[in-house]
């Protein structure tokens, strides 16, 4: 083995203040927002992240690669994430490190029973809750830890690709998806901690589903989401 070769594995290392180098993090969740938050906290703590947007998508990356982490969101636009975790849970040899996610903490209970192996409630902005939650299921020899008192803060434009994938939902003639994307915008507005935008997903939970009524709740809700989306582009 030559020294280059030897220079490029210690780098791989997990060091005090990078504990997961060397990693390889799937995050399967549709914001983007949220996703940024989980690939900031990974660059911090050493850990390459891939990202897939649904079900479907995570097979995909499945199917050529095996990563070391694998952290699902509850609610994906095709199904739920309490599947993928019982179907990684119980495959042969398993991942090292299964974590459920959601802006619900009600969701927390569905992930465990799936077999997941921990659970990260939204908003995640600190580095050393992060990293505690990944570490505490691997084996201890990664040896030391140095505690962050980092915090990641996402991109907005990342917030504002949310938010123009809801308002594109919501502008739907045909009413459809309506009901994914008041579960999208929740989570969406839990990540960037903001009240007023989750109680415009729960009046879009409550609102009527057809009828003139319904359209004018819709609409109006809708509206409220393209202002905030256009505050957000202004930033």
């Amino acid at each position: 083995m030559n020294e280059d070769s030897i220079g490029c594995q210690g780098l791989m290392q997990p060091t005090p203040a990078r504990p997961l180098q060397g990693m390889t993090v799937l995050v399967v969740e549709d914001s983007r927002f949220a996703s940024e938050a989980i690939r900031l906290l990974c660059l911090h703590s050493g850990a390459r992240v891939r990202r897939a947007d649904s079900l479907a998508a995570a097979h995909r990356h499945l199917a050529v690669y095996r990563p070391g982490v694998v952290i699902v969101d509850m609610g994906l636009p095709d199904g739920s994430g309490a599947d993928l975790i019982a179907e990684l849970a119980g495959a042969q040899p398993r991942l090292p490190v299964l974590i459920g996610m959601s802006g619900d903490a009600d969701a927390e209970a569905a992930a465990m029973r799936a077999g997941a192996d921990g659970f990260l409630a939204k908003p995640i902005v600190s580095v050393a809750l992060f990293q505690q939650a990944v570490l505490r299921h691997l084996p201890s020899g990664r040896g030391p830890r140095a505690v962050s008192a980092e915090r990641v803060v996402p991109d907005p434009v990342a917030l504002a690709d949310d938010l123009e994938h809801i308002a594109a939902l919501m502008r739907r003639e045909d009413g459809g998806g309506l009901d994914y994307a008041a579960q999208f915008l929740g989570g969406v507005a839990r990540s960037a901690n903001d009240p007023a935008l989750e109680a415009v997903a729960e009046g879009l939970r409550a609102a009527p589903r057809g009828g003139a009524a319904g359209r004018s709740d819709v609409a109006r809700l809708a509206g409220i989401v393209e202002a905030r989306l256009a505050a957000v582009r202004a930033v």
